[in-house]
């Protein structure tokens, strides 16, 4: 007779096999960087080739769905019925990445095949996709599928696992999809898996995510560069004054200096879950500077209870020919990350606002995405909370750490808020494995623990659902 721990046994010998290798490896070859146009076809290749036949394998049934703002990137839902009197478990991964930046990857890694490496520090699985979010995603995928195998074909619960192929482009469309059809992705709980875990000694889980606005500022003064020794003086140099515009809404130890862009504080209930929260740079980080970010705030309170501004690129002339010469023009692309306690919508226009009253009115400030993740957090005393604390603990023998949101972003409101379900985030990646970067890893030993705790996750659901 089949048993949790069965099951568990189970998913750590396909794990041992080196099947799930295998099986990421499929997935990490397929280059679905969202970004560009042509990996058009990647996309659809990677929901209709790779996740269709996986899906319908375990008895989903599987629809692709367009998508009206980025018609490039069509959602996948998968769906699992054994009653609809049975209580609904929602999923979530995007199989979209960043670009690959080939020929940036050390020893001449290619970005799209995964390749194992051992490392003083220990294996390490690279590849473009391995941490975000294409090994993510199919640990959860493969836990499930041990849980129906172990059970005898039967969940006890119905299931519903949607990928998106636009999570790199801030979720383009998603929010539109899911406000039209709640009925179909309506659910009683979401687990899924992305970011890092905060420490590669014990599990974490997240209730939510601070939101992400990416916001490009433009000053354009005329066309062509001039003779900086002819008109140098004469010419106002827009890259000056876009780095004066910037040092009015952050100072110069990343404290945000306009009160609109951050919190008036934080909760006292997120600042007594912080406090239990110490965060450290791992052996491969680098160095947190203690003197940067918000003062008299802790580390983990920066990351996870404050919003924090920052420049992404600064681009003036030609980089890589620069001329002696005044330039036209100058771009930034900034990014505020924010917690639930600001309102986003505000942000554009008080930066606007901001620079016109100071001097700065000719810059252009708008948004550099389609789109915008906002933040959300479910609260820490939903019943989900401590039930899957208990149940990874049972699994791991490792305390888990609660934390309030994840310090990235995620479409966590549309789940939490749109289609209205409580959200567990239960990441197997780490902080240091290069993400959104050359050189993106995983490490294999997470991934076994990951493919464990889920396992465990989804055969608990089947003893009886959290209910608020």
């Amino acid at each position: 007779m089949s048993t949790r721990e069965t099951a568990i046994e189970a998913v750590e010998g396909y794990f041992d096999s080196g099947a799930f290798r295998e099986e990421l490896a499929a997935r990490v070859a397929v280059p679905t960087s969202s970004r560009e146009e042509e990996h058009r076809p990647d996309l659809l290749a990677y929901l209709d080739d790779l996740m269709r036949p996986r899906f319908e394998a375990m008895g989903f049934e599987v629809t692709i769905h367009p998508n009206t703002l980025l018609d490039r990137a069509p959602f996948l839902v998968a769906k699992r019925v054994e009653d609809p009197a049975l209580p609904t478990l929602f999923c979530y991964g995007h199989g979209d990445t960043v670009p690959g930046e080939e020929g940036r990857w050390d020893e001449g890694r290619d970005p799209w095949t995964l390749t194992v490496v051992d490392h003083p520090s220990g294996e390490r699985w690279y590849g473009r996709g391995t941490a975000d979010n294409k090994g993510q995603h199919a640990i959860n995928m493969e836990a499930l599928r041990h849980v129906i195998e172990a059970r005898g074909g039967t969940l006890g619960y119905n299931v519903t696992f949607l990928i998106e192929v636009a999570e790199e482009m801030g979720s383009a469309g998603l929010h539109a999809f899911c406000a039209a059809n709640k009925a179909l992705l309506g659910a009683d709980l979401l687990i899924a898996s992305d970011g890092p875990r905060f420490s590669t000694d014990g599990p974490d889980i997240k209730l939510g995510t601070r939101g992400g606005l990416n916001i490009r500022m433009r000053l354009e003064y005329r066309e062509g560069g001039h003779h900086s020794g002819n008109w140098g003086g004469l010419l106002a140099n827009p890259a000056i004054v876009l780095m004066h515009a910037i040092t009015t809404l952050v100072g110069p130890e990343g404290q945000i200096k306009l009160p609109s862009l951050k919190p008036s504080h934080i909760k006292n209930s997120v600042r007594d879950a912080l406090a239990k929260v110490v965060v450290t740079s791992g052996p491969e980080d680098p160095d947190i500077d203690p003197w940067w970010g918000e003062p008299g705030l802790s580390a983990a309170e920066k990351v996870f209870g404050w919003n924090t501004f920052e420049v992404l690129s600064f681009i003036t002339g030609d980089p890589d020919k620069p001329q002696n010469a005044v330039p036209p023009f100058a771009e930034a692309i900034c990014q505020i990350r924010f917690v639930v306690d600001t309102e986003p919508d505000v942000f554009l226009p008080a930066i606007r606002a901001h620079f016109a009253a100071n001097g700065f009115g000719d810059i252009v400030v708008e948004p550099a995405r389609m789109s915008m993740l906002r933040a959300s957090r479910l609260d820490p005393d939903h019943p989900a909370v401590p039930w899957a604390v208990a149940s990874i603990e049972r699994t791991t023998g490792k305390r888990v750490t609660v934390i309030p949101n994840a310090g990235g972003s995620l479409p966590n409101d549309i789940f939490l808020n749109v289609i209205g379900m409580p959200t567990i985030w239960v990441p197997h990646s780490y902080t240091g494995c290069s993400q959104h970067a050359p050189n993106e890893h995983v490490l294999p030993h997470l991934m076994r623990e990951g493919l464990q705790m889920m396992t465990g996750l989804f055969w608990d659901l089947g003893e009886g659902f959290p209910h608020g």
